[in-house]
């Protein structure tokens, strides 16, 4: 290897004044490089001189009041990691409790950084939701009073304006132990039974109109929601199912995701018949995919075979599932598959969302199938989708160049007839591609021949105007 390689070896030749001439030219105008030159310097004095400074320098952070612009988000989010980085690898290993301490006062730093930086681009949440994960490995070595740390950690939880605390409880989970949880149910149980203080000023008749009418108290949800999330982060660290499932209200099963998840964690009960009452409780649309394994799940823990055939027949036949349908045919005896699959093959055929069935016979595979789709109801093919239509001519074209070729002039009609002036570069590639299927088409069927084709497109008003003669 060159000795002109910059590594580590070839570095430590050059010798100590030399290097230490260097970092002070290179530090020359950069304040992120002083900065850790000067925590290096006095973690060499020890990890409690190391922590002066780090605590020094987050009271800057939170004490700050300038708002910190694009240009100058990048060398805070490089302050930030560089911190923790000292708490972490410096300080952690020779002083775990003043470590606790310091990345404690880190998390509180957020709402004094997010009010005074736009992070829409998510950096400066990255730093905040990868340094509450040290607390895991810090907290057990530091050994905190646990009804101590069971208050700040409600505290942290109440004061969560931006969400970086929504972690802390499982990560704490070890440190807090049965004391702790039993100290930070208190607090929540607490927080539950007192009553939501009213933060309007309306005039007691125009409340009570208001709660005749049923209007419901935004505030009170918003407690309610707060205090089942807190319960329920608890039950789940601690294994507790009953206490999990049982801060869902009667409405929250209603809702399929949610019934799904709880018929989930009573099927790892062994309880796959309080399951089923609480799945086929359950209504609407949202959570389907969910609802519909948990289904499946529960029926095959009843050994309930047909159903479960059944059920996954239904998930095929409503959205062209093929993980479904694979399932389906996977336990069918021989032959009884094949006939299975010609009968979803003619199933999907008439499906009345065409494309919905091209996205599935390309997905199966079954191209002979898609390109019979497509010549048989062209017409319902849908040209704004020209990414999946893109896709999909291009898996036909070599076996099934008609196919391809209606799809094109999908595509191609759709700009044209809702004048999207921004595709007629694309239309030109679309007919071009056209032009060069029509050589391996030797019947068009009921549909116009390429010449044709064109020969009706150059009529369209404007056409060449808009998108040159050549065309």
């Amino acid at each position: 290897m060159s000795k002109k390689t910059l590594n580590k070896v070839n570095l430590v030749a050059l010798g100590p004044d030399c290097l230490a001439d260097l970092l002070l030219e290179v530090s020359t105008g950069s304040a992120d490089i002083k900065r850790r030159l000067r925590l290096e310097l006095s973690h060499n004095l020890g990890a409690s001189e190391l922590a002066h400074e780090v605590r020094k320098r987050l009271a800057a952070l939170r004490k700050s009041k300038t708002y910190i612009s694009w240009r100058r988000r990048k060398s805070l989010v490089t302050d930030m990691n560089m911190q923790v980085t000292m708490i972490v690898d410096k300080i952690a290993p020779d002083d775990p409790g003043e470590a606790f301490e310091l990345l404690w006062q880190f998390m509180n730093l957020a709402p004094f950084i997010y009010v005074r930086a736009d992070d829409r681009r998510g950096d400066i949440s990255e730093v905040f939701d990868a340094a509450i994960q040290y607390f895991e490995d810090i907290a057990p070595r530091a050994e905190p009073d646990v009804k101590t740390l069971a208050d700040r950690v409600w505290s942290a939880l109440c004061d969560d304006e931006y969400g970086v605390w929504a972690d802390i409880i499982g990560l704490l989970a070890t440190t807090l132990g049965d004391a702790g949880f039993d100290r930070l149910k208190a607090h929540i149980h607490d927080f539950a039974a007192t009553p939501v203080a009213r933060k309007d000023a309306d005039h007691e008749a125009i409340q009570f109109l208001r709660d005749l009418r049923g209007e419901r108290d935004f505030c009170a949800d918003l407690n309610a929601g707060f205090v089942k999330r807190c319960l329920q982060d608890i039950a789940e660290v601690t294994g507790d199912t009953s206490a999990y499932i049982a801060q869902f209200t009667p409405d929250d099963l209603r809702c399929k995701d949610i019934a799904a998840e709880v018929a989930t964690l009573m099927l790892a009960e062994n309880a796959p018949d309080k399951a089923l009452v609480t799945l086929k409780d359950a209504s609407g649309t949202h959570g389907q995919a969910a609802w519909d394994d948990a289904m499946i799940a529960t029926l095959t823990a009843l050994d309930k075979s047909d159903d479960v055939q059944s059920h996954r027949w239904a998930c095929f036949e409503r959205d062209l599932s093929a993980p479904h349908l694979r399932d389906y045919l996977k336990v069918l005896p021989d032959f009884e598959d094949v006939e299975a699959e010609d009968r979803a093959r003619i199933y999907t055929l008439s499906y009345p969302a065409a494309l919905s069935a091209l996205h599935f016979f390309l997905e199966w595979p079954d191209l002979l199938s898609a390109s019979q789709l497509v010549i048989k109801r062209a017409d319902e093919i849908d040209g704004d989708d020209y990414e999946f239509i893109n896709h999909a001519a291009d898996a036909l074209r070599d076996k099934y160049p008609l196919a391809a070729a209606l799809l094109l002039r999908s595509m191609i009609d759709f700009a044209l007839k809702h004048e999207r002036t921004t595709r007629y570069k694309y239309v030109i590639d679309h007919l071009q591609d056209c032009e060069k299927l029509d050589a391996d088409i030797d019947d068009y069927g009921i549909y116009k021949s390429h010449e044709s084709y064109k020969d009706i497109f150059r009529k369209r008003d404007g056409l060449t105007t808009l998108i040159g003669p050549d065309f």
